[in-house]
């Protein structure tokens, strides 16, 4: 593995990191508690997905809503997987380590830099994403109140900040805004939680 791949993978490491001292705030800010709040990063390992989990939580709504905004905004990494199995060739007990590993960034890292640079990436987002869930986590519990520092609010930024990148081009932009009306729609119409869901939904089809 060359060492121009370990720094770039070290450097997005770092760079995710520093989303996950957000996530490990908000998420105590929204309710979880340092243990679940951690769980998450370890097990589900997707960025947009946890803040978009902890978005609906803190806006009140249930955990079906919150579970089914997340596993459809976590689906497109079945489809990173699909691209990358012939790519990595992995086998037995390996498979579930890369299957854990399949995000945004690793997907990138391994069709551009090949195995090495997937696992180099995959090691090090996921090091330090849960070092820093961890230190945020402890971090917003230490605060009285964190909502009074606009905690609260910072789920759904970050998570808007996540989507800015992706809305390129007219095709996206018209389905983010078709998305957004129908949530909206849905506001007055359903409980607090599932207008996310509805645009969630409403966007896999548009695509």
């Amino acid at each position: 593995m060359g060492t121009r791949v370990v720094r770039d993978a070290l450097g997005i490491g770092v760079a995710v990191g520093a989303f996950g001292l957000s996530y490990g705030a908000v998420a105590v800010a929204a309710g979880l508690s340092v243990p679940q709040t951690c769980a998450l990063s370890l097990l589900m390992f997707t960025g947009a997905s946890q803040f978009a989990l902890v978005g609906v939580v803190a806006g009140g709504g249930g955990a079906v809503a919150a579970a089914m905004t997340a596993l459809l905004l976590g689906s497109r990494n079945a489809l990173y997987g699909l691209r990358l199995s012939s790519l990595l060739r992995v086998r037995g007990a390996r498979r579930v380590v890369a299957a854990q590993f399949v995000i945004d960034e690793t997907a990138a890292m391994g069709l551009a830099r090949g195995t090495p640079g997937f696992w180099a990436t995959g090691l090090a987002v996921f090091v330090c994403w849960n070092v820093a869930t961890a230190a945020g986590a402890i971090g917003g519990t230490a605060l009285s109140d964190p909502r009074s520092l606009g905690l609260d609010a910072a789920a759904p930024a970050a998570f808007l900040a996540l989507l800015a990148p992706r809305l390129a081009g007219r095709g996206a932009a018209a389905v983010a805004l078709t998305a957004a009306a129908a949530a909206l729609v849905a506001v007055p119409l359903t409980p607090a939680g599932v207008p996310v869901l509805v645009a969630a939904l409403v966007a896999l089809a548009a695509r």
